[in-house]
């Protein structure tokens, strides 16, 4: 089974020149922030890519063009909260329309398991198509909890749009929900023993928020 088959690896430029500067111990939290967002945003360009278009007519100064626009589903996003707050304004920035929903899940800390704390999702998010954001895909447990509690709630599209990601956590997302894509910018090595991926860029929510 290829776990990599639904896998996006965004390799532009610029996109990898703001996962080094991220993944830099001394870049402080406020740069961190601003370069979480910019990241989401050139990502968000890529993980766009498939929207349909309809082609629509539009009176310019001088005569009447042909000219496409965006057509069917509505976007939202969902971001695993906290870290993949961190995402969404870069997001939005380019999707202003798109409705916001929040999902909140931490891991126990004893067993490791992805528990549930917050749900708040659009009221028509069964006929939106979902990016959901997280800056870090890891064990893949939080995110396969995320795509449950949506399908749970009628959201048939679903994509996952992280920074960093790493073997392990692509393949318990491709084995619970093959049908979900996932954007990225770089899949790392491995995990290490505490589950942190490695070499990864450290706690992205303490780095974020300044928690640490």
């Amino acid at each position: 089974m290829n776990f990599m088959e639904n896998v996006t690896i965004i390799e532009h430029p610029l996109v990898q020149h703001k996962i080094s500067l991220l993944r830099d111990i001394n870049t402080g939290s406020k740069e961190f922030r601003e370069l979480v967002s910019e990241t989401a945003m050139l990502m968000c360009y890529e993980a766009t890519r498939d929207l349909p278009l309809k082609t629509v007519e539009v009176q310019t100064p001088l005569a009447i063009a042909k000219t496409k626009v965006i057509s069917g589903r509505k976007l939202a996003f969902v971001p695993i909260l906290r870290a993949g707050l961190g995402m969404v304004d870069g997001a939005v920035q380019l999707v202003p329309a798109a409705k916001i929903g929040h999902i909140g899940i931490f891991r126990d800390p004893e067993t490791k398991n992805a528990v549930q704390y917050y749900c708040k999702l659009p009221f028509d998010i069964a006929e939106r198509d979902v990016i959901v954001t997280d800056i870090m895909l890891a064990t893949g447990g939080t995110v396969v909890k995320t795509i449950e509690i949506l399908k749970n709630a009628g959201a048939k599209n679903i994509k996952i749009m992280c920074i960093i990601t790493c073997p392990e956590g692509i393949e318990a997302v491709h084995k619970a929900y093959p049908d979900v894509e996932i954007y990225c910018g770089a899949v790392d090595e491995k995990l290490d023993e505490n589950l942190y991926i490695v070499p990864g860029m450290g706690d992205a929510g303490d780095r974020i928020f300044g928690t640490k």
